[in-house]
C-alpha cells in the first residue's frame, strides 16, 4: 500500500510541474499601454503610435498598425516597427478635430494574432490634411481590427479551436489519460 501511495504522489507531483511550465507559455500578449493612450484627449497632433505590451513581439509583416480619423480618413505612414514589446507606427499630421481609432494587429510572441482598438480625441484640427488614397501598407487595417476583435473572442470562447497553438484542453486529457493508466498501474503493482 506505501508503494501505491508513493507512486500516485510521484505521478501528481510530475503533472503539477508540467502544468505550471507549459501554462505562461500559452498566454497570448496583452497591451499594457499605448500612446496616446485609451480615452486620452489631445491638443497637438502625434508624430506616432506606440504600444507596449507584456511580452516580445513577433517582427512579422503581418503586424499592422491602423488609424482612423473622424471622417473616415487613415492617418498612419509607413512600416510598423518591432523592438522587443514595442511596436511603433509613424503618423501623418492628423487633421480634423474629432475621435481617431487606433486600430492594431500583432503577432504574439506564441505565434497568436492580438488585435483590439484604441479611441482618442483630438481637440484642435491638426495640420494634415486628408489623402485621396490610405497608406497601402495599412489599408482596412483599422476594418480588419474591428472584425478580428469579434473573431477574437468567439475563437477564446470556443477553446480555440482554429488557433495553430495546443489549445488547453489537450493538456487536460492528456493529463488525465495518464493519471488514469498511472493509477491502473500502481493498482496492478499492489495487487501482486
Amino acid at each position: 500500500m506505501r508503494k501505491l501511495l508513493t507512486f500516485i504522489v510521484t505521478v501528481a507531483v510530475t503533472m503539477l510541474t508540467v502544468f505550471a511550465g507549459a501554462l505562461p507559455a500559452s498566454a497570448h500578449n496583452a497591451l499594457i499601454s499605448s500612446n496616446p493612450g485609451e480615452g486620452d484627449s489631445l491638443d497637438t497632433s502625434p508624430t506616432e503610435v506606440v504600444l507596449t505590451f507584456d511580452q516580445p513581439v513577433e517582427d512579422a509583416d503581418v503586424n499592422e498598425v491602423a488609424v482612423t480619423g473622424p471622417n473616415g480618413d487613415q492617418w498612419a505612414k509607413g512600416t510598423v516597427k518591432v523592438d522587443g514589446d514595442t511596436v511603433t507606427a509613424p503618423l501623418r499630421p492628423l487633421g480634423p478635430a474629432g475621435e481617431y481609432i487606433i486600430g492594431f494587429r500583432v503577432l504574439s510572441a506564441d505565434g497568436h494574432p492580438v488585435s483590439d482598438e484604441i479611441r482618442f480625441t483630438l481637440t484642435e484640427p491638426g495640420p494634415g490634411q486628408a489623402s485621396a488614397a490610405p497608406d497601402s501598407a495599412n489599408r482596412g487595417a483599422g476594418e480588419k481590427a474591428e472584425a478580428e476583435q469579434g473573431g477574437q473572442a468567439q475563437q477564446d470562447a470556443a477553446g480555440e479551436e482554429d488557433s495553430p497553438g495546443v489549445p488547453v484542453w489537450v493538456w487536460l486529457a492528456g493529463a488525465a489519460v495518464l493519471l488514469v493508466a498511472g493509477l491502473a498501474v500502481a493498482l496492478r503493482m499492489g495487487r501482486s
